[in-house]
């Protein structure tokens, strides 16, 4: 529980610092960078010093490449999905979108280009690592496997919820946030299915690719 209090808001608070409370600011970014080295920090911290276990690269001893890469398909195939639904219903506001990301300098080609191979590449990595190796872990010594898979995916939704309440309409934060919610009950599956965030990862990483192929449509192409 100690763990889980430590780690959880973190990501919230620098969301929300660098999305509501100072956009585009370098107080804001400070806040956000901070909250970032904290989580990547604090789980190997808490192997090393409180845990006293040993660094492992989380070999796929059991594979799952296959079921990761199929399920990550399907989970981008509901992101487009979502993205022509949200464009029918009248929910995404593309005038809106570009401006807010203008504000967070995500307006600049160069910049979102940047961006988005961190977040695919990196960040992804990151959030397997933090939400299903270390969360989903702590979460097993407090629930049993599948309610643990849900309290973690509920960690890793919060701060989703609000950066997507800072760009969209209320209607499409409630979609991408139950979407995110469903990915990381999908990732916590596989983890817990193949011990490895290696599944995780590939299958997150794909589910990336079209959240940023679509924000260039829109930020870019104004469609």
């Amino acid at each position: 529980m100690v763990a889980l209090a430590l780690l959880v808001p973190m990501p919230s608070l620098g969301t929300a610092a660098s999305m509501l409370w100072w956009p585009g600011t370098l107080g804001g970014q400070a806040v956000f960078l901070a909250c970032k080295l904290w989580v990547a920090a604090l789980p190997l911290f808490w192997l090393l010093r409180v845990e006293r276990g040993r660094l492992s690269w989380s070999p796929p001893r059991q594979g799952g490449f296959l079921a990761a890469g199929l399920l990550g398909l399907l989970i981008a195939a509901a992101i487009v999905a979502a993205y022509w639904l949200s464009r029918s219903m009248g929910w995404l506001d593309v005038a809106q979108v570009a401006e807010r990301a203008a504000r967070t300098g995500l307006g600049n080609r160069g910049v979102y280009l940047a961006g988005a191979l961190y977040w695919v590449g990196l960040n992804s990595l990151l959030e397997e690592y933090v939400w299903r190796w270390f969360c989903l872990r702590q979460c097993e010594r407090l629930f049993s496997g599948r309610r643990a898979v849900l309290a973690a995916a509920v960690g890793f939704t919060l701060h989703h919820v609000i950066a997507l309440a800072a760009q969209f309409s209320w209607p499409l934060a409630a979609l991408g946030s139950g979407g995110v919610f469903v990915g990381g009950v999908v990732w916590g599956w596989l983890y817990l299915r193949y011990r490895s965030v290696w599944p995780c990862y590939v299958s997150h990483a794909i589910a990336d690719l079209p959240i940023f192929v679509l924000g260039w449509r829109i930020i870019f192409g104004g469609s």
